[in-house]
């Protein structure tokens, strides 16, 4: 890796500065947005699992959603600026990764706000929670431990850039 001088280096410093910033925002999130929802979920309370279901939709798009943003943004300019290139062994696994994060990260955001009408639906119906909640939700579930698993891989992966082959 090569060293900068100068306002370049201060430039990557704050460029490296908002990767990790948004690195993090992912990771935090994710893991604060699965333990509300797991929570709300347990009450059984259709009014708090709507009104909680409707605050972690709106976390998921102005946080992780931007910070989903500035990764690769951030990531191009650092492996520029660093000397990395885009056939680094551990840059090509660190964005399939990300790719297999955001393949499971997607459909969880509609899930969300799926489930999210659901019990609004069901809390202004006085009704109990249908069928396809909780079929959502077990599946909204099982979708955050591959999509985690990812982000900490990618993590490590940034933190060590191993030469994996």
């Amino acid at each position: 890796m090569r060293t900068a001088s100068g306002a370049h280096a201060v430039s990557l410093w704050f460029i490296k500065y908002l990767h990790i910033v948004s690195a993090t925002v992912i990771l935090g999130t994710g893991a604060g947005i699965a333990f509300f929802m797991l929570m709300a979920h347990r009450t059984g309370n259709t009014a708090f699992i709507g009104f909680t279901a409707r605050t972690v939709v709106i976390a998921d798009v102005v946080f992780t959603a931007t910070a989903i943003i500035l990764q690769p943004l951030t990531g191009f300019f650092l492996m520029r600026g660093g000397g990395w290139s885009f056939t680094d062994s551990w840059i090509v696994v660190s964005l399939g990764l990300y790719l297999f994060a955001g393949a499971f990260w997607i459909p969880v955001l509609w899930m969300q706000a799926r489930m999210r009408d659901l019990a609004v639906a069901a809390s202004t119906a006085q009704q109990p929670l249908p069928v396809v909640y909780y079929r959502l939700f077990r599946v909204w579930f099982v979708f955050g431990f591959p999509a985690f698993a990812a982000v900490l891989a990618i993590l490590a992966l940034m933190i060590l850039k191993p030469v994996l082959y």
